[in-house]
């Protein structure tokens, strides 16, 4: 009988998102491609007679109900009879930095508890529970190459990932996704045209002059050195370079290997840097 469970809780980046409009309820109503990639925490999930006990190698994660993998215990235990567990994460993939890295925690443990207990539950059902945890947890129930409207929760799945070799640069910049989300009424009043990120990914040219960050508007002005790196990127060659979600990674997607580590050898004295690679479905 299965009493152990290990999981990578793999990190996305968002290709192109559009801010649409601000709901009755404070959320925004998004439009973007997700990604997600090979850098990832490590979830271990052992069960236990009752109740949840969570330890981590990070001092800023407790055992308590602000923590989404806890939550998302909480949320299992609520409606399917299940025992306890036992939760180690170890972490890689730095929070608030647009990488989804809690969002991803919380989806792992989800997925993780129905393996354990063995429960009959469908990937629909656990996206269903995991939007009451975050808009962004939804995604990676299924993971891959996505496009999410509505909160983020409205998902579309591609089957071809965005090809390519991801550097992640991470300055040591704390962006504040409620900052980020109250400055983007100023672009909310300006008329924009519609978008649909889907029509853009064709199988042999993707137009990435077309995807745009929203957020990049608000946080170059108040962070120049996130431009900073945005260009030295392109300047490296990568074919696309941008900010991700609302978080303060950079990344560039290079057509080769060599090309991200070149770039990435500029940047790793100042910055912690990831090489990564898209997730396939």
């Amino acid at each position: 009988m299965m009493t152990t469970v290990v999981l990578k809780s793999n990190c996305k980046v968002n290709i192109g998102l559009k801010i649409i409009d601000q709901r009755p309820d404070g959320y925004h109503t998004i439009h973007t491609l997700f990604q997600e990639l090979s850098f990832y925490d490590k979830v271990t999930l052992k069960k236990r007679f009752s109740d949840c006990r969570f330890s981590s190698n990070v001092d800023w994660l407790k055992n308590d109900n602000l923590n989404l993998c806890v939550n998302a215990w909480g949320k299992m235990s609520s409606i399917y009879d299940i025992g306890g567990i036992s939760i180690k994460l170890e972490k890689q993939v730095p929070a608030g930095r647009g990488l989804g890295g809690g969002s991803s925690n919380a989806a792992a443990v989800l997925k993780g508890i129905r393996e354990l207990y063995d429960l009959k539950v469908s990937n629909e059902e656990l996206e269903s529970i995991s939007l009451k945890l975050g808009a962004d947890v939804p995604f990676f129930i299924n993971g891959g190459t996505q496009i999410g409207d509505g909160i983020g929760d409205l998902l579309t799945v591609f089957r071809t990932p965005i090809q390519g070799t991801y550097l992640l640069v991470i300055p040591d910049i704390y962006i504040d996704t409620a900052w980020a989300y109250a400055e983007v009424k100023k672009i909310l009043d300006k008329p924009r045209e519609a978008t649909n990120f889907s029509g853009f990914i064709q199988d042999d040219a993707i137009h990435f002059e077309l995807f745009e960050n929203d957020f990049e508007a608000i946080i170059v002005p108040a962070y120049p050195e996130i431009g900073y790196i945005k260009k030295t990127l392109r300047a490296f060659g990568a074919r696309y370079a941008s900010l991700s979600g609302s978080g303060s990674t950079v990344f560039g997607i290079f057509d080769e290997d060599a090309a991200a580590k070149m770039a990435e050898s500029h940047f790793s004295s100042k910055y912690r840097t990831v090489v990564s690679h898209p997730i396939q479905k």
